[in-house]
């Protein structure tokens, strides 16, 4: 895990030394143990490292052994053991352990096709001074992270993390108000596009190469949902021979994770997934796991117990960190700042706080992100399928005057009602399609929700922009396939990306790497083509992986139902913080940007405080606030945190 950066120009001149030391040790977190640069007419390139895999040799930048190439990297190629013997068979001379020069000679062999061969976590930079040509490529899911700005006079940034690339454009940052709806309705920008103007991400499983100004993108895998075999009998051997394949399979992927010369633990929230990482890998090493656990003093926010039992059953070596509000929000601005957008969920603030405990004792993690999206692990899901089912025979069966008569009953039931509450999410108020049964049910803020709150020269402005424009593209691609395979490759290429730029920029905050065995390429090809009744089983989520887990794992764990990391942010806000509520989100100065119409929000935030839940929406107002004075008006994160004390 380490941090890149780079500018590259057109007319050959020679970038400056202080701005790429600038842009470089503005992600100095990612990277403590080391920095280099590379500097040449046209090109800059910078690197901080943290040192996992051959820590006396892998200093970065690295070069080919004819000087031609080089390279900043970030992440780990876990074939790298397997892929180093295959190329010295070739003739290739190795000087280093490090799986960065595996790239360099992957890439003199297979140019850009290099990365296919890769199965791991990366994002890099390489430069070929002979062609004077950068090659920038991300890993099949983007668990690493890069961001880049193509300018008109053809010159190019990219880094790891948004930040990086600020010191080299002129002026302060602009918001991208295009990107608004899209914030509003999915917790964060879900395309390639950010909330900074004019600054993209690359895409997952896709390269980028510059060259005399122009560039041009191209993907490189992208998933499959085959579902190439038919669903086996319920409890037959031939069922049972799949469970087995698969626990053969995910046992792999966790074993290559283990590649480390430095110590290495398990982030453990007591939910299935992180335990069943720390089941496997109980099988695959000698001396005891180091576990790390997080949670709240509020007991519906503490899942601590099934945490216990998996460490008990495992033996590990096991620690835990209790965070107080007091704590958790005096860090919410700087972690903002190390987000580069508004924190998406409140666990993100959390994820912090156990990266913390854990850099104490290791450098490296494994961490249960990708199970849901791959295994159907979201209630959304099943609910949305009910909702399909039920809401099709509702519309073909009851007349229309009879469903607009039960729609107005739920709507005439008080804003605070339960009822009204849970009705709103079903067939009986929503329509046919995905946009409403799946999109706007479970956005932040729907298309009403948006046109309600954006002002009215804004909700003109953006009146064309489609909120869920990422995830229609991504159904195009999968028109005809089964309904849940729709929902999980949608989630794939857009919800995902938001949840592994919180696991990397909260780890990295700390000094500290992580890894997800449940986006192991191979592993998910064969997973995605399971009928998807190997997945979502009735109402039971990840089916495949419980049953792989039996005798593993603790009953309780196999059976409790998801949790999703709870903060009870909306408690708080309603109690000792309601402050931060009149500063951040009814302020004056979030008035004075224009962008949300006043009496709206204020609104919300009487309705949370008579009891309606909307601890979502107030907490994307509030983050967003934060943001906009720390990257829009350049005030520094620190003073956002003393003024966040003074509120409470």
């Amino acid at each position: 895990m380490c941090g890149i950066c780079g500018f590259l120009t057109v007319d050959l001149r020679v970038p400056e030394r202080s701005l790429l030391e600038h842009m470089r040790d503005s992600i100095a977190h990612r990277g403590p143990d080391g920095a280099g640069l590379y500097l040449a007419p046209g090109v800059g390139l910078g690197h901080r490292r943290l040192s996992i895999v051959d820590v006396a040799h892998g200093q970065q930048p690295m070069y080919s052994e004819d000087k031609r190439l080089v390279i900043v990297y970030n992440g780990e190629v876990f074939n790298h053991p397997t892929l180093k013997p295959e190329l010295e068979a070739a003739g290739v001379h190795y000087r280093t352990r490090s799986d960065t020069e595996t790239v360099l000679h992957l890439y003199e062999r297979f140019g850009e096709r290099a990365v296919e061969r890769m199965r791991g976590m990366f994002a890099f930079g390489l430069w070929d001074s002979r062609e004077r040509r950068l090659l920038l490529a991300r890993d099949r899911y983007g668990v690493k992270p890069l961001y880049y700005v193509h300018r008109s006079d053809g010159s190019l940034i990219f880094g790891s993390e948004i930040k990086a690339l600020l010191p080299a454009l002129e002026g302060r940052a602009r918001l991208n108000r295009e990107m608004l709806p899209d914030f509003l309705a999915n917790h964060a920008p879900s395309g390639e596009s950010t909330l900074f103007a004019g600054i993209m991400r690359l895409p997952p499983a896709h390269t980028l190469i510059w060259q005399d100004g122009r560039i041009s993108i191209r993907q490189y895998w992208d998933l499959e949902f085959t579902e190439a075999r038919d669903a086996p009998p319920p409890g037959s051997a031939a069922e049972r021979a799949i469970v087995e394949e698969y626990r053969e399979r995910f046992t792999e992927a966790v074993r290559l994770r283990l590649m480390s010369d430095v110590p290495l633990g398990m982030f453990l929230s007591g939910g299935i997934d992180s335990a069943a990482i720390t089941a496997t890998m109980a099988t695959l090493v000698q001396e005891p796991i180091r576990t790390f656990s997080v949670a709240f003093a509020e007991r519906e926010a503490n899942e601590l117990e099934y945490a216990r039992l998996v460490a008990a059953a495992g033996r590990t070596e096991h620690r835990e960190v209790i965070v107080a509000p007091e704590e958790f929000f005096a860090e919410l601005p700087r972690l903002v700042w190390h987000e580069d957008e508004p924190i998406a969920h409140p666990s993100s603030v959390a994820l912090y706080f156990v990266s913390r405990l854990a850099a104490r004792h290791v450098k490296v993690v494994l961490t249960g992100e990708g199970s849901d999206e791959t295994l159907a692990g979201y209630a959304r899901y099943s609910v949305t399928a009910y909702n399909a089912r039920l809401g099709d025979l509702y519309r073909r069966y009851l007349p229309g005057f009879a469903r607009r008569a039960l729609r107005g009953i739920v709507e005439a039931l008080p804003v605070t009602s339960r009822l009204r509450q849970r009705a709103s999410r079903t067939f009986l108020t929503r329509g046919g399609d995905l946009d409403d049964l799946y999109f706007d049910n479970f956005a932040v803020f729907g298309r009403a929700a948006q046109h309600e709150l954006l002002n009215a020269e804004l909700r003109s402005e953006l009146a064309t922009v489609d909120p869920y424009a990422a995830y229609h593209r991504a159904l195009a691609r999968m028109a005809g396939k089964p309904l849940l395979s729709q929902l999980l490759y949608a989630d794939l290429k857009t919800y995902l990306h938001e949840l592994l730029m919180k696991q990397d920029q909260m780890s990295m905050a700390a000094s500290i790497e992580s890894r997800v065995p449940f986006l192991d390429h191979p592993l998910t090809e064969w997973v995605a083509a399971l009928p998807p009744t190997m997945k979502l089983r009735g109402t039971t989520t990840k089916w495949i992986l419980r049953q792989a887990m039996q005798g593993r794992l603790p009953a309780p764990v196999l059976t409790r139902r998801k949790m999703g990391f709870p903060v009870p942010v909306g408690a708080w806000l309603r109690g000792t913080w309601r402050p931060l509520l009149d500063e951040y989100v009814t302020g004056p100065r979030l008035r004075r940007r224009g962008l949300f119409d006043a009496r709206t929000v204020e609104r919300l935030v009487g309705e949370h405080l008579r009891g309606v839940n909307h601890s979502e929406r107030l907490w994307a107002l509030l983050t967003f606030e934060i943001w906009a004075r720390v990257f829009l008006d350049g005030e520094a994160p620190g003073s956002l945190g003393l003024s966040l004390r003074q509120a409470a």
